[in-house]
């Protein structure tokens, strides 16, 4: 199970907590009902999908934010205490009033989300959960919180319940809590792994308005289009309503040692806006982005991000582009177009060459999300962005039947018509290549051979078997 929902949450929150007054916690206050009115009529906002921007309480410009392309706006943390206390910023926070303030005036919802990486530790929740007084003084607190702040709900960042009895008390917290908040007009949230959600228990689904899918830090790539797809039928395929499916998106980049903000790396690469990586550091650029607002337009509830004020602030903005998306309805799913423009049918080649697969692809309605291309019916690559091409290298001697696929951001898929080419000669061995060893750190662009076949590391890797598994650490180069 995934144990963190930001690298960049783990960077700031201690150094945080430590200087940030405490609010809500010692003894449970009495629900104070001079404060439970309804929510106050707000302007209507004219998103009809949800976009659902987390901000955190450490970092950001409030009065920067893009109001008018948001729906709901989480800010994040407060910290719960095993006694069902709270800690980490104040209703009266000038910051939290600000954005109180800034929101509503725009018909934008904002609540409070409560836990977050918490160092790992989620200690603190499972004990409150596990006890009737901890979570009535837990309640109590969340909801004179929410009503003190003038907010419009709270958000559980429960993120890793387990199995078992930590998921039966994570449901009867939510079912209380659920109860506390909605009889008062108050929205109820969680953010939930990508995944491997088996301490959220389905019965949960019925108390919450929405949950958050946290579809990044699920490897490396940490947050590709496949893994938001996954994430997104996990959820839908355990019976969470698909207006209650709300998909994550990332808008940082993760590399194995580091993790850099979107606005970093677009100061790095003026042409970072129109990929998915900037050197090993791999993140959600325009296209992906649109193609991952449109999955969640189509097929859930809208999408979630974490976080706002890792964006830019021009044309390059990424959430300019996903309001580009769902402003529009998020479009009709309409199959692409693809053509396999090099190389020419009947081409010829020496064995041991390296050729380059070049196609072309559009989509009426949106952008691509991939082009795959096969020498038969193997997959010998794929590219995410715009021009599509792969270099399909150290090729054996044969006759190749080669294909180029797109997979539009909707899931529709077209395949293009065939071109046969031949490779003639004695090349084709893998020579030297090294076979693949369980015991070897592979990095991007090593090769190693395996059942007859070579292959190379797409990412850092280690004991995970060469296949053609689409978010697999490893691509088919050829026949050995």
């Amino acid at each position: 199970m995934l144990r963190t929902s930001s690298p960049l949450r783990t960077l700031k929150l201690g150094a945080v907590f430590l200087a940030t007054l405490l609010a809500c916690s010692g003894q449970p206050e009495a629900v104070d009902s001079s404060a439970m009115e309804p929510t106050a009529t707000l302007q209507s906002n004219a998103l009809t999908t949800k976009v659902v921007g987390y901000f955190p309480t450490w970092q950001g410009d409030v009065n920067a934010i893009q109001y008018d392309k948001v729906s709901h706006i989480i800010y994040a943390f407060l910290l719960p205490t095993a006694q069902g206390g709270l800690s980490g910023v104040s209703t009266g926070d000038s910051r939290l009033q600000a954005l109180v303030q800034n929101s509503h005036a725009r018909g934008v919802k904002v609540l409070i989300a409560i836990g977050g990486w918490m160092d790992g530790n989620d200690a603190p929740f499972e004990q409150l959960a596990a006890n009737a007084s901890a979570r009535a003084t837990f309640i109590n607190n969340v909801v004179n919180f929410v009503n003190a702040a003038g907010l419009d709900g709270a958000d559980i960042d429960w993120e890793w319940p387990d199995a078992g009895a930590s998921a039966q008390n994570y449901g009867t917290l939510m079912r209380e809590l659920g109860t506390a908040l909605h009889s008062r007009g108050k929205l109820l949230t969680s953010a939930v792994v990508g995944v491997s959600g088996e301490g959220i228990p389905s019965s949960a689904f019925s108390d919450v308005d929405f949950l958050n899918i946290m579809a990044y830090d699920g490897g490396y790539p940490h947050s590709p289009y496949s893994f938001a797809s996954q994430s997104l039928s996990y959820w839908l395929g355990r019976g969470l309503a698909k207006e209650k499916a709300v998909l994550g998106a990332p808008f940082y980049g993760r590399s194995p040692s580091t993790a850099l903000t979107y606005a970093q790396l677009v100061a790095m690469d003026s042409q970072a806006p129109y990929k998915d990586n900037v050197g090993d550091v791999y993140y959600n650029g325009i296209a992906t982005i649109q193609a991952k607002a449109k999955l969640g337009s189509q097929q859930g509830g809208g999408i979630m991000i974490w976080e706002l004020s890792q964006d830019t602030q021009n044309d390059t903005s990424l959430l300019r582009a996903i309001y580009q998306v769902v402003s529009s309805g998020g479009g009709t799913n309409q199959a692409p177009s693809v053509s396999l423009t090099s190389p020419s049918n009947g081409a010829s080649f020496s064995a041991g060459s390296s050729i380059t697969l070049s196609a072309n692809a559009s989509d009426a309605d949106g952008t691509i999300a991939k082009v795959e291309f096969f020498a038969g019916a193997t997959k010998v690559g794929e590219d995410i962005s715009a021009p599509y091409s792969i270099s399909w290298t150290n090729v054996g001697a044969g006759s190749y039947a080669l294909t180029a696929k797109a997979t539009d951001n909707g899931g529709a898929v077209t395949t293009s018509a065939s071109v046969s080419i031949t490779v003639t000669g004695s090349g084709g061995s893998c020579g030297s290549v090294a076979p693949w060893s369980s015991s070897k750190v592979y990095v991007k662009d090593d090769q190693a051979t395996y059942n007859g076949s070579l292959w190379r590391a797409k990412w850092w890797t280690q004991n995970e078997t060469p296949s053609n598994v689409e978010w697999g650490p490893w691509q088919f180069v050829s026949n050995c």
